[in-house]
């Protein structure tokens, strides 16, 4: 079973009061994802949704399309909980010398990549036209379920969380890891599993920053609308812009910022 937070002893100091008790504490991991033999990438992670991660790493990097492409996916022979093994079919999405091959902090993806050459051959897709139209009274109502839903967090103060609302704003899947990219890709490893990609009428919120990687995760699993409650990267807002993604940042206390195609958030006219 996998354990996500593990209590520690602690000194805790309040004033002049010093006293001992036990704290939790996120756990942090490696996982290896290989490919048969072949190891593709060792991200840390917090344990938990291993078999989505992999999945949805796979996916938003573009080495698959669907999840037909996987053949099968476990752990090795000796039950290993930090390795997942996948067998695709052989109809890969992404050449061979793109693949990463090394190790993924927590709060870093893109930093691995070998060259900007890499990151071009990963282009992020332009999004369909739509008419989805969110009401900013949605959009701020979305936070407070994330938050109230953070059942790790809770405990440990330090997870981040991504999650899919719908349309109307009810939140259908949440997922938790000490690494933002590492809960995007659980979020859409799952919904890649359960063959509800691409993910058009949904809305992602994160926890923390926008960064760029997170915009192109979603973008690959084609969410329209990406929300969070920090800040976005300047990279961020220019792959959002280019690709037609309505990209909401510092969704807090009742406020946000809308840095592209502010054309789906209702104006106040239209929801009187």
């Amino acid at each position: 079973m996998s354990v996500a937070a593990i209590p520690v002893a602690v000194g805790r100091v309040e004033g002049t009061i010093v006293s001992r008790s036990d704290d939790l504490l996120a756990v942090e991991e490696p996982l290896e994802i290989r490919l048969g033999q072949e190891s593709l990438s060792v991200t840390m992670r917090t344990p938990g949704d291993d078999f989505e991660l992999a999945a949805g790493f796979l996916f938003s990097e573009g080495i698959i399309g669907s999840a037909s492409q996987i053949r099968s996916m476990g752990r090795l022979a000796d039950g290993s909980p930090d390795v997942v093994v996948l067998e695709l079919d052989g109809r890969l999405g992404m050449p061979l010398p793109a693949r990463r091959n090394f190790t993924m902090t927590s709060a870093c993806g893109v930093c691995g990549k070998a060259s900007l050459r890499e990151l071009e051959m990963n282009a992020c897709p332009a999004l369909p036209h739509d008419e989805i139209q969110i009401s900013p009274d949605i959009l701020h109502r979305m936070p407070d379920r994330l938050r109230g839903s953070q059942k790790i967090f809770d405990g440990t103060g330090g997870l981040h969380a991504a999650a899919l609302f719908n349309l109307q704003g009810h939140l259908e899947s949440l997922r938790e890891d000490i690494g933002r990219h590492n809960a995007v890709d659980k979020l859409i490893g799952a919904a890649l599993l359960n063959q509800r990609t691409p993910l058009s009428s949904s809305l992602l919120l994160v926890s923390g920053r926008a960064s760029f990687e997170l915009v192109q995760k979603a973008l690959v699993a084609g969410i329209p609308f990406l929300a969070s409650v920090g800040a976005p990267s300047s990279l961020a807002v220019a792959t959002a812009e280019r690709a037609g993604m309505t990209l909401v940042g510092f969704l807090r206390n009742g406020r946000f910022n809308v840095y592209t195609e502010d054309r789906r958030i209702l104006k106040p006219e239209h929801y009187r």
